[in-house]
C-alpha cells in the first residue's frame, strides 16, 4: 500500500508562486506514474498534470501550461508541482495521485493512489 503525503499548500497573492510536494511511503512509487488533480468548490475534479516514472512524458491541462511544472525526484520518492504566475482561478484543493502503469493526460485518468489533499488559495 502506497501512502502519499502532501505539503506546500497555502495562501498566495495573484502572480505569486507555490510548490507542492507529494512524498510516498514506499520506494515502489519511483516506478509509478504520478500527477496532480484539483477540485474547486462546486466544480468537478480536474486533471492538472502528470509525469511518467522516469520524468517523461509530462502532460498538463491547457489552463496551466506555461505556468505550472511537474517534476519528480525518485531518490526522495517525491513528486512536485511548481506553480508560478498563480491566478485566483487556481484556487482549489490539490490532490497528488499515482498509477502503477498509466501516465495521465486528462480527466479520464484513474489513479490507483491518492494523497490527502492540500488547499491552495490565490487572492486577487
Amino acid at each position: 500500500q502506497v501512502h502519499l503525503v502532501q505539503s506546500g499548500g497555502g495562501l498566495v497573492q495573484a502572480g505569486g508562486s507555490l510548490r507542492l510536494s507529494c512524498a510516498a511511503s514506499e520506494r515502489t512509487f519511483s516506478s509509478y506514474a504520478s500527477g496532480w488533480f484539483r477540485q474547486a468548490p462546486g466544480k468537478e475534479r480536474e486533471f492538472v498534470a502528470a509525469i511518467g516514472w522516469s520524468g517523461s512524458p509530462t502532460y498538463y491541462t491547457n489552463s496551466v501550461k506555461g505556468r505550472f511544472t511537474i517534476s519528480r525526484d525518485n531518490a526522495k520518492n517525491t513528486v512536485y508541482l511548481q506553480m508560478n504566475s498563480l491566478k485566483p482561478e487556481d484556487t482549489a484543493v490539490y490532490y497528488c495521485a499515482a498509477h502503477r502503469n498509466i501516465v495521465g493526460s486528462s480527466n479520464t485518468w484513474r489513479p490507483d493512489y491518492w494523497g490527502q489533499g492540500t488547499q491552495v488559495t490565490v487572492s486577487s
